[in-house]
């Protein structure tokens, strides 16, 4: 009796426990809820770098107010707010006198990403916009928003198992499941489709991930237009979480590394040892309070000290560093980043850009592979359908 008193019961964090469901909703709806109020504020002539802790703030405030005993919970990823041609999240310092000053302009296509975690469970999201939109948006920025929105929309189709929504005879729905997934190089080709009808290139290495607690670049993914060295491995599965992502360009695609500091960073060991003081300082701030989930300098109590912390712990392997790439001919890039969670009923957002108004950007470029209409036209999920009307509603409106 005794020992079993003594044993922990080990708690199930699978997608089978609704508890972590739940979590991830949770996190959901707080990433969606500050991407929308962090949308408000890139406007031309704001500093990015108070965007960006002004979004900080709205997530802290934001998930204070869910589980209140549960002391893992926070950040899965800080607001960051990249300019036109930067490809990867970009948040600057107050610290850095240039960067720091760095203000968003008319036109620019801004991507903004941020993200919740609860329990370790995290969402993140990454919506484009472009600053000072009228009701309108044409020419080349109509193409690249569009080229993204297909895009992303075929991808998030691609990312169903097989046979997951197949309808029919039985024979009919075992050959669906039977089918292959989609090789990753039969993803690019479907995707380098969309890109043409509008006359934009994919993003080279723009990589989906599968999303695991406390975990957010597991152990599979999905590498779209690979650049050299880079390769996915694995396929999507019911009973997973994924951050799916998209990106396109008005120029090659081609990527390069930006000029500016590089501030964001992820823990990736957490048994090194650091020697100097200010890294060993890092290091405990950041297991307290980001875990795994990348943080930006920013954040942390003394930027200055986490400058100098934090080429210790990057060169020691304690700390993965996050360039700043951007787009090689300094072309304007679009992004976008979906949490997905697939189940036997199909593929739940759990947290996504708001959905695309289509009407309100005018080009003369549109689609016009058989193929690509019939992928697109599939539904992510099942459709539960409505309840049936009562009986005797069905009588009343015989008579």
């Amino acid at each position: 009796m005794a020992d079993n008193k003594d044993n922990k019961e080990e708690v199930d964090y699978s997608l089978n426990n609704p508890a972590t469901v739940d979590k991830y909703k949770t996190a959901g709806a707080i990433s969606e809820k500050v991407l929308a109020e962090v949308s408000k504020l890139c406007v031309a002539g704001e500093k990015i770098v108070t965007i960006c802790e002004k979004g900080d703030k709205l997530l802290a405030e934001e998930v204070a107010k869910v589980y209140a005993k549960l002391k893992n919970k926070g950040f899965a990823h800080p607001t960051t707010v990249s300019p036109s041609a930067f490809v990867t999240p970009y948040t600057p310092l107050t610290s850095d006198e240039a960067e720091s000053k760095v203000e968003l302009k008319e036109g620019e296509h801004v991507k903004i990403q941020l993200g919740a975690q609860i329990d370790g469970f995290g969402t993140i999201v990454c919506d484009t916009i472009v600053v000072g939109a009228k009701e309108t948006v044409e020419g080349r920025s109509a193409d690249l928003v569009l080229a993204t929105h297909y895009a992303n929309e075929l991808l998030l189709r691609l990312m169903l198992p097989p046979g997951v929504l197949a309808s029919g005879t039985d024979e009919e729905k075992a050959k669906a499941a039977a089918a292959k997934a989609p090789t990753q190089a039969r993803i690019t080709q479907l995707l380098e489709k969309i890109a043409k009808a509008y006359e934009c290139n994919l993003v080279e290495s723009t990589t989906s991930w599968i999303f695991d607690r406390n975990d957010i670049e597991g152990k599979k993914k999905i590498v779209i237009a690979p650049g050299e060295g880079s390769k996915g491995d694995g396929t999507p599965e019911i009973g997973e979480v994924w951050g799916v992502e998209m990106g396109m360009s008005l120029g090659s695609g081609k990527v390069k590394n930006m000029e500016q500091r590089p501030t964001l960073h992820r823990l990736i060991n957490e048994n090194g040892q650091a020697k100097r003081s200010t890294s060993k300082k890092l290091l405990y701030d950041v297991k307290k309070s980001y875990h795994n989930f990348p943080f930006s300098m920013r954040q942390l109590e003394s930027e200055r000290d986490a400058k100098l912390g934090v080429l210790e712990c990057v060169r020691n392997g304690m700390l993965r560093q996050y360039e700043v790439v951007g787009d090689k001919e300094g072309a304007a890039v679009s992004r976008l980043l979906t949490t997905i969670l697939i189940t036997k009923n199909g593929v739940t957002k759990l947290s996504a850009a708001p959905a695309l108004d289509v009407s309100k950007f005018k080009t003369d470029k549109k689609i016009e592979d058989e193929e690509i209409f019939k992928i697109l036209e599939q539904p992510l999920a099942r459709n539960k359908g409505k309840p049936k009307p009562k009986k005797k509603a069905a009588k009343k409106s015989d008579e």
